[in-house]
């Protein structure tokens, strides 16, 4: 399997620990090493992995080069520009096709902790062996432990069911909390994890189908590669699209295998707090702080003391030039703060 990690987000809702050109992906938020690096060690480690890919943001190549180990120079990727998901994945897709069209692609998030690596194995080999039976698009799911509002879900078929996989009914936008709820009660709805699995070529195909423009910029851009010509000039004109708008909520021919292994995507502060031990009161306290009176609370501050009293669920993250207090059910507006920064163009604290 050729497996191609997507590391080119900026990790704005880590803010302000992660930043524009030193994002989530590059920092080690679990142990010492960065959440890309972990990724690259799992997939090295998968039995069906013939070659990994990185695709980027150039300004992080010469980070990614320096810091990350395991990996083929010629393998890391960068996009002349960030066009979101669907164009990056293509781009690759399109490297791969051209070397063996009827290579299996896998692909996977940068920055998303799996625990239980025998099962993150099962849960691929049962996707591949779908792919390989049918020319199927074939994704993850996660079973859902609670009504997450943080999250895409997949609504599956159960009666229509291929090896350990389900025929995808439907993909769902990040829901509202009371939607989330009706998905959590229906029993047919799981997860979206953004861990995809299919054959080039087919994927290909679907793309030309569902997005024709893409799909005619993609096949140009494999007659630069063919060259060893610039593509610049083709890229700019592509419409930025998600992979999940753009062709999984079209598609009739995906299912999805559900998970077998423990999943967080750490995609904001109150996940992070889920993942770590709880001190007295259910505080978590990574670097110099101290909780009094209060519980439920994420203290994030490396460099200087930070002191909480008499305030439950909130986060404190403390860096060098920037200090964020948020409630946990608020972690998600974190986005639209730095967004409100790239607006008043604060680019120091990008």
């Amino acid at each position: 399997m050729h497996c191609v990690i997507l590391a080119g987000g900026s990790g704005s809702r880590f803010w302000p620990y992660s930043r524009k050109n030193n994002p989530k992906q590059l920092l080690n938020i679990i142990g010492d090493k960065s959440m890309l690096q972990i990724t690259v060690d799992r997939l090295h480690k998968l039995k069906s992995t013939t070659e990994i890919y990185i695709i980027t943001r150039k300004e992080l190549y010469d980070i990614i080069i320096k810091d990350v180990k395991n990996i083929k120079p010629e393998n890391i990727i960068t996009e002349p520009s960030s066009k979101n998901t669907a164009p990056a994945i293509g781009l690759v897709a399109q490297k791969i096709f051209l070397k063996n069209k009827n290579a299996i692609m896998g692909v996977f998030p940068a920055d998303h902790l799996v625990v239980g690596h025998n099962n993150f194995e099962k849960s691929l080999d049962n996707a591949y062996r779908i792919v390989k039976k049918k020319n199927n698009l074939v994704t993850i799911g996660i079973k859902p432990t609670y009504p997450s509002t943080a999250y895409g879900y997949i609504q599956y078929e159960s009666g229509d069911r291929v090896k350990k996989g389900y025929h995808v009914k439907t993909f769902a936008e990040k829901p509202h909390k009371k939607l989330a709820k009706r998905f959590i009660n229906s029993g047919d709805f799981l997860w979206n994890a953004g861990i995809f699995v299919w054959q080039v070529d087919t994927f290909l195909l679907s793309i030309k189908k569902h997005m024709p423009e893409l799909s005619d910029a993609l096949t140009k851009i494999g007659q630069h590669l063919e060259k060893s010509k610039l593509f610049d000039a083709v890229w700019e004109n592509i419409v930025p699209e998600s992979i999940d708008y753009g062709l999984m909520e079209k598609a009739g021919n995906i299912y999805v295998v559900p998970a077998e292994f423990e999943w967080n995507d750490i995609g904001s502060w109150d996940a992070l707090y889920e993942i770590f031990s709880k001190k007295e009161g259910e505080n978590v306290v990574r670097g110099l702080g101290k909780v009094l009176e209060g519980e439920g609370n994420l203290i994030q501050s490396n460099d200087r003391f930070t002191a909480v009293i008499g305030l439950d669920d909130i986060v404190v993250v403390n860096t060098e030039d920037a200090t964020l207090i948020v409630s946990k059910d608020k972690v998600e507006k974190v986005k639209d703060l730095v967004s409100w920064i790239e607006k008043k163009k604060y680019k120091n604290l990008l």
